[in-house]
């Protein structure tokens, strides 16, 4: 790539810069997390909530990062005017009124809290069912009018012993509501594309390979998946039909999950006997909601899922601890659009993250122009650490370089690169090599190779080979790098050159290729060198070719 290009700093994301960030909660969250952000002396919060769209397009420029629950529209027009934000926490565990694929072309992480209202939400998705099963709703309405014979008569339940339950989303809430049909006795047949066979015999339920067996001789199903586009109206009236007569709907996901029109006629049919909900495709629904009009069988309330105080606790401090790590120290937790890294990972695989960098930036330099991929393969026990971000924070590194002023990051540079035709490839290598652990970052284009390596010596990084050349230098200053001639005198001449010059030199590396009759040596100097001195070195006689690289 050209040497002319400006060269950045280290990745921002895994260091931790002495300076004041601002955090706005924008939707209302608990005190504790509202504390636990405030905390800590470099970050600054304001909360401002019920905020018009109008009024938040204007302030949001000034926040490093947001904090919002469900209220709050993060559309694509927030993220292309926040230009400082980093990072939007999410309270819950839904994110559709974040715009995800805006935040990652802006590189921003977006992270939710999917732990905080895991009982609350299952809990409250079980008593949903039960609701709907013995008409609890329609029965205590009743009570309260006076029709206390008429309702016994009315209100006869269904009993869920032995019934045949469809689970479709087998995650962490997924799994609670199987927890406790299993101890109603009901038979769990469950489906998540993630769900292994391991995993359902250890949950003891009979695994499905699609939501359409999953379905089929159900009596009851409970929805807990994600809204996209591949999941909505996921229930229908062709899935209905699958289900047993009499069956019953629990959904305390999201509305989108099921097509409300086809459920209000599989209903007026018999084939359903009826439903409980607690989200719509339409909230607040409107008043003359067509299921609204059920007399029994029914159970809905207002996206109480996580409405409890334990869960509204659990996710305000989960994720104001999510946002507060993230910027004090780079540790990423609970992202949805990018690889995670915890503490311990973190200070694990963080020598290797600036290697990564090192390596990207000098690929930048001294690889070829207008390359069509980038390599990263790890070598020894490097291989079985988490090395989800190295490769990212490499390619990040060699992309700074044509891409100035923030306009890529670790979140968002698998789209820059993919818009600029570059592909890049991880493998693990098991052949032995000089090194225990070893990182070899290669640049490609069409047939022309170029590539550098790096290992941990101690706790320090070091570049140990370029161009297949073994070399032992340093990761972080000033570099006069020169393809020469292998022959005597050069290495005298550079110094000459560069001590008339008032450069110091603080370290050098020497690489020869006895059989092309060539050498490698790099020079670590004090300051980067001026346009008029890397003239002089290139006229060297002898020397091929000379670059100036800062890393």
């Amino acid at each position: 790539m050209s040497a002319t290009l400006a060269t950045p700093a280290a990745p921002s994301y895994f260091r931790r810069d002495m300076a004041s960030y601002r955090v706005l909660v924008s939707d209302p969250i608990s005190d504790k997390g509202v504390e636990a952000l405030a905390s800590h002396p470099e970050i600054e919060v304001d909360v401002n909530t019920g905020l018009a769209p109008e009024d938040f397009l204007k302030i949001i420029p000034d926040y490093d990062a947001l904090v919002v629950r469900s209220q709050t529209k993060v559309t694509a027009e927030v993220f292309a005017a926040a230009k400082k934000l980093r990072a939007v926490g999410r309270a819950g565990v839904g994110v559709d009124n974040i715009d995800r694929q805006a935040a990652t072309d802006h590189g921003v992480i977006v992270m939710n809290t999917p732990t905080g209202n895991t009982i609350s939400t299952a809990e409250h998705a079980f008593t949903l069912m039960l609701s709907a099963a013995r008409n609890i709703g329609p029965a205590h309405t009743a009570v309260l009018a006076g029709d206390f014979k008429a309702a016994r008569k009315a209100f006869q339940g269904i009993e869920l012993n032995g019934k045949r339950l469809a689970v479709i989303g087998m995650g962490r809430i997924g799994s609670e509501f199987a927890k406790r049909a299993q101890a109603f006795n009901m038979q769990v047949v469950a489906y998540d594309p993630f769900l292994t066979q391991a995993r359902a015999d250890e949950l003891k339920v009979e695994l499905a390979e699609s939501p359409d067996i999953a379905l089929s001789g159900a009596d009851v199903v409970t929805l807990h998946v994600p809204m996209t586009e591949e999941t909505k109206h996921l229930l229908n009236s062709e899935r209905l039909a699958l289900m047993n007569p009499g069956a019953l709907v629990v959904n305390c996901a999201r509305g989108g999950l099921i097509d409300e029109a086809d459920l209000k006629a599989a209903i007026d049919s018999g084939h359903i006997a009826g439903c409980a909900l607690d989200v719509f495709e339409e909230e607040p629904p409107p008043s003359d909601h067509p299921l609204f009009a059920l007399a029994k069988h029914i159970a809905f309330t207002p996206h109480l899922g996580a409405s409890t105080n334990e869960a509204q606790e659990n996710v305000g401090i989960q994720v104001a601890e999510q946002i507060r790590d993230f910027l004090a120290t780079g540790e990423i937790r609970n992202a949805i659009n990018m690889p995670s890294l915890d503490a311990s990972a973190l200070a694990e695989v963080a020598p290797y993250l600036e290697l990564g960098a090192a390596l990207g930036r000098l690929l930048a330099k001294l690889g070829p122009e207008n390359p069509d991929s980038l390599r990263i393969s790890y070598h020894g026990p490097l291989a079985k650490k988490d090395t989800a971000l190295v490769a990212r924070t490499a390619l990040t590194a060699l992309l700074e370089t044509a891409r100035p002023d923030g306009q890529v990051n670790i979140v968002n540079v698998p789209t820059v690169a993919k818009d600029m035709g570059i592909d890049l490839v991880e493998s693990t290598i098991n052949a032995k090599t000089e090194y225990n652990e070893l990182l070899v970052a290669e640049l490609r284009r069409g047939d022309i190779r170029f590539r550098a390596a790096g290992t941990i010596i101690g706790r320090s990084p070091r570049i140990v080979e370029i161009d297949r050349l073994y070399v032992d230098t340093n990761i972080n200053g000033h570099f006069l790098i020169v393809r020469n001639d292998d022959r005597p005198g050069i290495v005298g001449a550079l110094g000459t050159l560069l001590g008339n010059a008032n450069q110091n030199i603080a370290n050098l590396s020497l690489a020869r290729n006895k059989s092309q009759g060539n050498a490698l040596t790099i020079i670590e100097v004090d300051a980067p060198l001026s346009g008029d001195i890397m003239e002089s070195v290139r006229g060297i006689p002898g020397v091929l070719s000379a670059t100036g690289v800062t890393l």
